[in-house]
């Protein structure tokens, strides 16, 4: 019997296929067509010219360049964090047995799951009631609760598909906890870990709302084009801007996604 798996797809899918690949990406796709448009005010479709200056424009802007490196270091801090917290969280919950394990799971993975005011507003509470003053580290904290979450759901499930046996080989061989960890585990849940902190990256270099409960008078990259957006001076700058945010996001997340594809 001859087996109909290398059938193509039926039109009326590769249709609904497209229609849905355009509706999420068109969007995308003017933000980079209205970066080099000649008009500095209004949207106007068709544009009425294309020029390179509002490339120049922005990278003459200082007030650009400190809500870039803002972003980046805050990003780089919570990831880093993250990280750290995350692998031990999920080593904790994936090679321990205990009661209440799910729940702890469970706990771990909600601040990811609840809407981002719900965590911006709990946070900026939390910072009020402890007269902590906002700052880069009021942002950070900010941006790890949802960070840590990213990083332990890939490091769990290497975790998960690791086996025990080469943990027990290497203590019986006499090494110890750290020698175990960094020869034998490390190696393991490397590709995870990588892909997870990229992954907390990007969410953490574009995310808005948790930054606007928890970073005061300081704007970070997304802050700063929301606010350009509510008193627009140069519109293109703002698309050159998220035209940026756009590249520095997707590369990671196109490296995390072939670090963690089955192979």
């Amino acid at each position: 019997m001859r087996s109909n798996d290398n059938r193509g797809a039926p039109t009326t899918l590769k249709v609904a296929a497209i229609a849905g690949l355009l509706f999420l990406h068109l969007p995308i796709l003017l933000i980079f067509v209205y970066a080099f448009t000649t008009e500095d005010k209004t949207y106007v479709w068709p544009p009425p010219g294309f020029t390179l200056k509002w490339l120049g424009v922005t990278w003459n802007r200082p007030d650009v360049w400190e809500a870039m490196k803002l972003s980046l270091t805050v990003a780089s801090i919570s990831t880093a964090i993250a990280l750290v917290l995350g692998t031990c969280c999920a080593a904790a919950v994936s090679r321990s047995r205990f009661f209440g394990r799910e729940s702890i799971s469970l706990l771990i993975i909600l601040p990811i799951a609840l809407p981002g005011i719900i965590t911006g507003i709990a946070l900026r509470s939390a910072f009020n009631i402890a007269d902590i003053p906002f700052s880069l580290w009021t942002i950070v904290l900010g941006h790890a609760t949802f960070c840590i979450v990213v990083v332990y759901n890939n490091a769990v499930a290497r975790f998960r598909r690791t086996s025990g046996s080469l943990i027990e080989a290497s203590m019986d061989l006499g090494a110890d906890g750290f020698q175990t960890f960094r020869l034998v585990v490390l190696p393991n849940i490397a590709t995870a870990l990588l892909a997870g902190g990229m992954l907390a990256f990007a969410l953490s270099f574009d995310e808005v709302i948790v930054t606007t409960f928890t970073a005061g008078q300081q704007a970070t990259l997304p802050i700063w084009m929301l606010e350009e957006l509510v008193r627009p001076r140069q519109r293109p700058v703002t698309n050159v801007v998220a035209m940026v945010v756009v590249l520095v996001t997707f590369i990671p997340i196109l490296c995390a996604y072939y670090l963690t594809r089955d192979r």
